[in-house]
């Protein structure tokens, strides 16, 4: 059995151990967490299965989103993560055109092009939204009476949010669509029913082929 002053000189050994072990393995943890690409591109993986799901949630697909966002950032070199979240940008900017919201689009389509000058389907998408902003007074001229909502949101777009008002008057529904205009004004189109019958080329002056 070993004596005293042999216990004494390894106990202060045997409390050290524990807590050098614990130190390495936290710093090894950490050299793996800041450089392993494969293990957070896993990560990134389990976000993607709740966020393609037909049932996903908005707030799922943003979390995959911003996960594989700061993937990007993090591994800027891996180029399957890079064409993915392309893909993502590119859809999103699409959605917000179609909902009428062409300065959100344009951000994302400007963030593509960023990386990728080149990229044609951005620059198609940024020239439309840029397009979309405003109307001309030849596109409100081709404008015809009993159009319905839908043929005057391909040719003008859908109005940006805050710039359509329905009033209900009983007999009838009357929805105005309100777009600014390349001379700096702000143009109006008039729906009875879902139906076009006027537009207001500005506050004064109503188009002639919609007043006949």
């Amino acid at each position: 059995m070993p004596g005293f002053a042999t216990m004494l000189r390894f106990c202060p050994m045997r409390r050290l151990l524990p807590a050098a072990a614990l130190l390495l393995l936290v710093a090894c943890r950490a050299g793996s967490d800041s450089s392993d690409p494969q293990r957070d591109w896993m990560h990134v993986l389990s976000r993607k299965k709740a966020a393609t799901a037909p049932t996903a949630s908005t707030r799922e697909k943003q979390v995959y989103a911003d996960s594989l966002g700061a993937f990007v950032r993090k591994h800027p070199t891996h180029n399957r993560a890079r064409a993915v979240y392309q893909r993502i940008q590119l859809d999103f900017a699409h959605e917000l055109a179609s909902l009428g919201r062409y300065q959100d689009a344009i951000r994302f389509y400007r963030a593509v092009l960023i990386n990728d000058s080149t990229n044609a389907e951005a620059r198609n998408g940024l020239s439309l939204a840029l397009d979309r902003l405003t109307v001309t007074r030849q596109k409100l001229m081709s404008l015809e009476k009993g159009m319905s909502e839908k043929s005057v949101a391909q040719l003008l777009g859908k109005p940006v949010p805050g710039w359509k008002v329905t009033t209900d008057r009983g007999d009838s529904v009357i929805e105005s669509w309100y777009y600014r205009t390349t001379e700096g004004g702000v143009a109006g189109v008039y729906f009875r029913d879902g139906v076009l019958f006027a537009a207001d080329a500005n506050a004064d002056a109503k188009l002639s082929p919609l007043v006949r």
